[in-house]
C-alpha cells in the first residue's frame, strides 16, 4: 500500500465514525428529550401549570416586554450602541428583536390556548408500581411509583424557581440588582 491508499482508507474510517457518532447522538436526543417540537407543547398549560407559567415568563422576558428585565437589557444595550454611533447594528438588532419576539409570542399562545392534542391516559392515574432501590443486590429502599409522586428534582426547580424569581422581582427593585451586576462583573473583570 503506498502513501495515497494509507490516507484513502484512514479518510473513509474517519467518515464512518463520524457518521455512526452522529447516528449515536441523534438517538440520545430522541430518548432523553420527551419534547422533540414546538407543536408537542401545545396545552402544555393544562399538565404542568407552574412550570410552564416560569416558562411563559422567561420567555416574555426574552420578546422584551416591558417590565420584565429582558427589556432593560435589550434597552441598555441598544442605547449603549446609539450613543456609540452604531445606529445601524441597533436597527439590526431591533429587526431580529421583533423577528425573536413575535417567535417566542407563537410558542406561548401554542402552551398557553391552544388545546392539547392529547390526554393522560385514565388507566395511569390509579396506576401503582412497586419496587426496590438496590445497591450492590442488596435491597436498601422499598418504594412505590404512583403518577402523583412523579415530580422534577429538586435542582431543576430550585433553578427554575431561582430565574423566574430573579426575572420576576427586576419589576420591583431594579436599581438594587443592577447596582449588584454592575459591582459583580467590577470584582469579576478587576476593573
Amino acid at each position: 500500500m503506498d502513501k495515497g491508499e494509507i490516507v484513502k482508507e484512514v479518510m473513509v474510517k474517519k467518515e464512518h465514525v463520524k457518521e455512526e457518532k452522529d447516528k449515536y447522538i441523534n438517538i440520545t436526543d430522541a430518548i432523553n428529550s420527551p419534547i422533540q417540537l414546538i407543536d408537542q407543547l401545545k396545552g402544555y398549560y393544562y399538565i404542568n401549570p407552574i412550570i410552564i407559567l416560569s416558562l411563559g415568563i422567561t420567555l416574555f422576558s426574552f420578546a422584551g416586554i416591558p417590565p420584565l428585565i429582558g427589556f432593560f437589557g435589550k434597552q441598555m444595550i441598544l442605547s449603549a450602541a446609539v450613543d456609540s454611533g452604531y445606529i445601524f447594528m441597533a436597527l439590526v438588532a431591533i429587526l431580529t428583536s421583533v423577528i425573536s419576539a413575535v417567535y417566542y409570542l407563537a410558542i406561548i399562545k401554542q402552551i398557553f390556548f391552544d388545546k392539547p392534542d392529547y390526554s393522560l391516559n385514565k388507566e395511569l392515574k390509579d396506576f401503582n408500581a412497586d419496587g426496590l432501590i438496590t445497591e450492590k443486590n442488596t435491597a436498601v429502599e422499598k418504594v412505590s411509583i404512583q403518577m402523583s409522586n412523579i415530580v422534577i428534582s429538586s435542582s431543576l426547580s430550585l433553578s427554575i424557581s431561582v430565574i423566574t424569581l430573579v426575572v420576576t422581582l427586576f419589576i420591583f427593585i431594579p436599581q438594587e440588582l443592577l447596582s449588584f451586576a454592575n459591582k459583580l462583573c467590577l470584582i469579576l473583570f478587576n476593573l
